[in-house]
């Protein structure tokens, strides 16, 4: 089982910047790692979860990210943080209990894949926003 512990990300700017994710709780069997912006509103979330359906006996495990945009706000004088918009990201994966770990391994590799630059149709519908024709 693994511990809660730090996650470093590389995002991909031209020169790739990477983002450290730290440890904040665990709730509900839901563990959370944060960027942190120094104020909390600002903080970048990364969430791992695994669950078993009890009724199909298959294996769910989700992983969320959400990174919020945040500018500063002056009113009256008083600055204050303020999130203008956040991107979030939800990757689930469901395994059938007989499944290998060999099995998972690949979908896994598979999907990272997916998500490479080079991938015109995965990375143009969803960092360009193109609509699929």
């Amino acid at each position: 089982m693994p511990q809660l512990q730090s996650v470093v990300i590389n995002d991909r700017k031209s020169t790739p910047v990477a983002h450290t994710f730290t440890p904040r709780d665990i709730r509900d069997g839901v563990g959370t790692v944060i960027e942190t912006t120094g104020v909390p509103v600002g903080n970048s979330r990364l969430s791992i979860s695994l669950s078993q359906v009890a009724t199909s006996g298959r294996y769910k495990a989700v992983l969320k990210l959400a990174v919020p945009v945040v500018a500063t706000q002056v009113v009256n004088g008083v600055s204050t943080p303020v999130v203008q918009r956040t991107a979030f990201a939800d990757v689930g994966f469901t395994f059938d209990s007989t499944s290998s770990e060999a099995e998972r391994n690949d979908l896994v590799g598979m999907l990272a894949n997916s998500l490479a630059v080079g991938q015109v149709l995965v990375n143009d519908t969803v960092v360009k926003l193109q609509g699929v024709y």
